[in-house]
């Protein structure tokens, strides 16, 4: 590399480093170092550019978007404007200079090139549409218009205008570009494309999954019935869990008085034990009858007849109306409720309501059976003071 190319790369890097806001994700650094790169691909492989052509291209490529760091718009004519004034300072001959200008002035978008260095400063430009990092420097442009507030694009939005960009707006012109580029630039397109085809696709689905949950109300109506029922089950099991306490703390205390006290009460000596201690017993199997009575199953027939399917007086649901039922009967029972949304969600009714009634059965006996623990524990605990104050 020459010495004014030396001095334009740290001119461009300085200038970049100390004047352009970090909302440039794209137009900065790096992009700049991948047009140069791009550059000197093109210039490797045309063996009919001169070594002055050379020289005009890769300093385009350095100055052609230091624009930016004045203005967005019209960044070509700033950068123009920062090219000339920077080659000027050192001393480039004016037909050099020249030439850097209008390879600048061709990198705008809307511009068609006509030399060959111009095609080549554009085709360098817009080499990313043939790398592999397209993908991830796409992102980053859509960023950077977002950030400056020119155009905020969904990603179907950004994606239908690449895909216009590559398949309308863009070619390559310089003989390299288009033998080596273009079949890249097209294997871009067509992943573009597919991956529109797949955005539709998924949009469709939605818009369908949205259709139908709108259409159909049942979706709610069934997590109702579910997350109810659950509740129901969950109630349910509780109640089971405070019956399984009572029991096992009451026959822990039946256990400690027949083993621990029956043997004191016997000697005469202890019979100030006896009323409390029969307190104690008498309280801890009533509580112990009344924990039983709340989980004890109800035994009901097993079995209805079609009139009752029929007349919707049974729920076939519930496994205590069908388990002495034949299996015909049952699958018959269950036909006859599907037939009908109305029919099942009555079905759905008359199982709620069941367990509901269950539930209070459960929860009135242990309350019932609390309270009867709670004054036998205090009576008894009263009776023992009592007894012992006496002796």
């Amino acid at each position: 590399m020459n010495t004014i190319l030396e001095k334009t790369k740290d001119f461009v890097f300085n200038l970049l480093k100390e004047k352009l806001p970090g909302t440039f994700v794209y137009h900065n650094y790096t992009h700049t170092t991948r047009v140069v790169k791009s550059v000197q691909e093109i210039i490797d492989n045309t063996p009919s550019l001169t070594d002055q052509e050379k020289e005009i291209l890769l300093l385009a490529g350095w100055l052609h978007d230091t624009g930016y760091t004045v203005a967005i718009e019209n960044h070509e004519e700033h950068s123009m404007k920062i090219a000339k004034e920077f080659l000027e300072s050192q001393q480039v001959e004016k037909n050099t200079t020249e030439q850097v200008l209008k390879c600048i002035k061709a990198t705008t978008f809307s511009v068609k090139p006509e030399t060959l260095l111009e095609k080549i400063i554009k085709d360098a430009d817009c080499s990313h549409f043939a790398k592999d990092y397209y993908e991830e420097t796409s992102e980053l442009l859509r960023q950077e218009l977002k950030l400056h507030n020119i155009a905020d694009y969904t990603y179907q939005e950004w994606l239908d205008e690449n895909i216009k960009v590559l398949s309308q707006k863009h070619q390559y012109f310089c003989d390299y570009a288009i033998k080596n580029w273009n079949p890249i630039k097209n294997e871009n397109y067509t992943n573009l494309l597919n991956k529109k085809i797949k955005a539709n696709k998924r949009k469709n689905r939605e818009v369908l999954k949205a259709k139908l949950k709108n259409e159909s109300p049942e979706r709610g109506i069934q997590s109702l019935y579910r997350i109810t029922l659950r509740n129901h089950l969950k109630l349910s099991d509780i109640a089971d869990t405070k019956a399984n306490i009572l029991l096992s703390v009451n026959a822990i205390i039946v256990t400690v008085i027949i083993s621990g006290l029956g043997s004191k009460v016997d000697n005469p000596s202890n019979s100030f034990l006896i009323v409390p201690t029969v307190i104690l017993m008498l309280f801890s199997m009533a509580s112990i009858i009344g924990a039983i009575l709340s989980t004890r199953p109800n035994v009901t027939s097993g079995e209805f007849d079609k009139k009752d399917v029929l007349e919707k007086k049974v729920n076939v649901l519930f496994f205590g109306n069908f388990h002495k039922m034949p299996y015909d009967d049952f699958t018959w029972a269950i036909g006859e409720t599907i037939k009908e949304r109305e029919d099942i969600y009555e079905s759905l009714n008359k199982d709620l309501f069941s367990l509901g009634v269950v539930l209070n059965r459960k929860y009135k006996l242990l309350r019932i059976t609390y309270t009867i623990f709670m004054i036998g524990i205090i009576s008894s605990v009263i009776a023992y003071v009592i007894a012992f104050s006496n002796i």
